[in-house]
């Protein structure tokens, strides 16, 4: 692991042509790589076990029990026997304490409609502290958050502008708001707050669709589930989702002081019912104002441009992301947003049951699948994909994909997958040189990234279907240069909307902040540059705050995690 080097005390920070000059004195927000003292909250002590050794070569390790996380998924039957558990549970890495570590959430299903003979044959919820030393220690209940609490997916987002971040729990009604009192403990406030949708929610994501500074909610709901639907193919075990209406999603407005208001109908986007599984917010057309791209399930995907005051219009078909390489709706489930092939664009993955989707940004607002010449749609035809994540595996500044595999209808292990990129979107399987765990089969349902140990390099966890979670630590002994921003607002914690451009050895990368949900998932919300070989120092990094002010930082030094605040007008 890279130790991060002593930084300079300060920068200074002009503004761009056509910006206001602007002077400020940046704290470099480092995180070190020692072993500081323990999170003060409450809990449980540490797991004792060594932690496994950095690997001589580049590869994944898995370092789960070590770590202390110990989560198990179960279910109320011995086979797959409805829609609901099918699904799995999702995870989240955010700081929730303030200390400049990712802690974890993991929840492990949503209420199943099969009764348990006790609440705690449910895995339940779970919220582990970072203890920065490589390990992670489990709250219970002492962090406010019952143990028996039952979600399916997570986002988080500091909703009421206090400072932290808060969590949002989607369900199969109704779904549960926990405001952080600012010590990583918690306290329910849905109803109060107006976001307790009972229907099933199987996505939520925070973004600021009008422009004032706080954190709006959009919820996808996946279907309206009867327990007494009983018309299915014998193979496939139980009804899919083509056997239950599709619903509609959900949309609030923030008030303020961690208060809602639902304008679904008002905004335009109750026109339209899907059977949504992930959400990806980001500008798709280019014109300032986050968009919404819903993956939804046997239902086209929606595409909602946004006016900037928070209407919006449905445009999927038009752009070309509604549907799959030969025109059929496909079973999508992961989204992510990431610029595949350098042009400074953003690109859309989507994973699905079969072929993958790989929309390439062609001009504002268009897209093209490029799925099967990029080479994904060879290595993914064979899987079920659930989980994926966009990430720079080995920090060469081109997004990589990792993709986690399981069976759809019944209890069947496949392995998961590492896609490499040669830097123009087209990709190679690189499982095999990743590390055992990719030799190993799992029922993969949710991925999560983040550089939980503060090293440099992103790292993954994934969580599966009656099998236990699985943190992948990224060991990467080569001396690959990187750089990670924790932007923080000046409303919100997280000032979803900005874009950066950083340039650093002759090339430029972009990236947008968002709330970085995935299927069931949430991951680290900083934002992390691979730089590749020689870089030690980015010659320049453009901030556009949601605003349009611009920020730009120069002459930055290399292998740190740079805290940056809005503090431009």
């Amino acid at each position: 692991m890279d130790p991060h080097p002593n930084p300079s005390p300060g920068l200074a920070v002009g503004g761009l042509a056509l910006v206001p000059c602007a002077l400020l004195t940046l704290g470099w927000g480092l995180a070190s790589c020692g072993e500081p003292e323990p999170s003060k909250a409450v809990g449980a002590d540490a797991a004792p076990a060594e932690l496994p050794q950095v690997a001589t070569e580049h590869r994944f390790t898995e370092v789960t029990a070590p770590a202390g996380i110990r989560v198990r998924h179960l279910l109320p039957t011995e086979d797959l026997s409805n829609i609901v558990d099918a699904l799995g549970g999702g995870a989240a890495f955010a700081d929730l304490d303030g200390d400049g570590w990712l802690d974890l959430v993991i929840a492990t299903g949503a209420r199943s409609p099969v009764p348990r003979s006790k609440p705690t044959d449910h895995g339940g919820f779970h919220l582990y502290l970072n203890l920065g030393n490589g390990r992670f220690r489990e709250l219970g209940a002492a962090c406010g958050i019952p143990t028996t609490t039952t979600a399916v997916a997570i986002a988080i987002a500091d909703v009421d502008a206090d400072g932290d971040r808060d969590i949002y729990l989607t369900d199969r009604g109704p779904n549960r708001l926990y405001l952080n009192q600012g010590n990583a403990t918690f306290v329910e406030s849905a109803q109060k707050a107006g976001v307790d949708d009972p229907r099933f929610g199987a996505a939520a994501a925070f973004f600021d669709m009008d422009h004032d500074g706080d954190l709006d909610l959009y919820v996808a709901n996946y279907l309206e589930y009867d327990p007494q639907e009983t018309a299915f193919y014998a193979p496939t075990g139980y009804p899919g989702p083509l056997a239950y209406q599709a619903e509609n999603d959900g949309l609030y407005r923030n008030l303020g002081k961690g208060r809602f208001e639902d304008v679904s109908r008002q905004s335009g986007i109750d026109q339209w019912k899907g059977r949504g599984m992930s959400i990806a917010c980001g500008d798709f057309n280019e014109d300032g104002h986050t968009d919404v791209f819903v993956a939804n399930d046997a239902t086209e995907n929606f595409l909602l441009l946004n006016d900037g005051k928070g209407n919006f219009r449905e445009d999927g078909l038009a752009a070309g992301v509604a549907l799959g390489s030969d025109g059929e709706q496909t079973a999508a489930m992961a989204a992510d947003l990431g610029d595949l092939d350098g042009d400074g664009f953003l690109d859309l993955a989507v994973s699905d049951t079969a072929f993958g989707a790989l929309y390439m940004r062609n001009r504002p607002g268009w897209y093209l699948d490029r799925s099967r010449p990029s080479g994904l749609g060879v290595m993914l035809g064979q899987y079920v994909s659930w989980g994926q994540n966009l990430l720079d595996y080995d920090d060469d500044g081109d997004l990589d994909l990792f993709i986690v595999n399981g069976g759809l209808h019944h209890l069947v292990g496949w392995q998961d997958v590492l896609a490499l990129n040669d830097g123009s979107g087209n990709f190679h399987d690189a499982s095999a040189d990743a590390g055992a765990y990719f030799e190993s089969e799992g029922i993969g349902r949710a991925s999560i990234t983040g550089d939980y140990d503060n090293d440099g390099d992103l790292d993954v966890l994934v969580t599966t279907l009656t099998g236990g979670v699985h943190l992948l630590r990224n060991d990467r002994p080569g001396r690959t240069a990187w750089i990670s921003l924790d932007l923080v607002g000046q409303t919100s914690r997280d000032p979803f909307g900005t874009r950066v451009e950083i340039e650093a050895g002759g090339r430029t990368q972009v990236a947008a902040l968002r709330c970085p949900t995935t299927y069931l998932g949430q991951s680290d919300p900083r934002l992390h540059f691979g730089l590749g070989n020689g870089i030690e120092r980015v010659d320049r990094i453009t901030i556009t705050w949601p605003n349009g002010v611009q920020q730009e930082l120069v002459d930055v030094p290399a292998r740190q995690i740079l805290t940056v605040p809005w503090s431009l007008p």
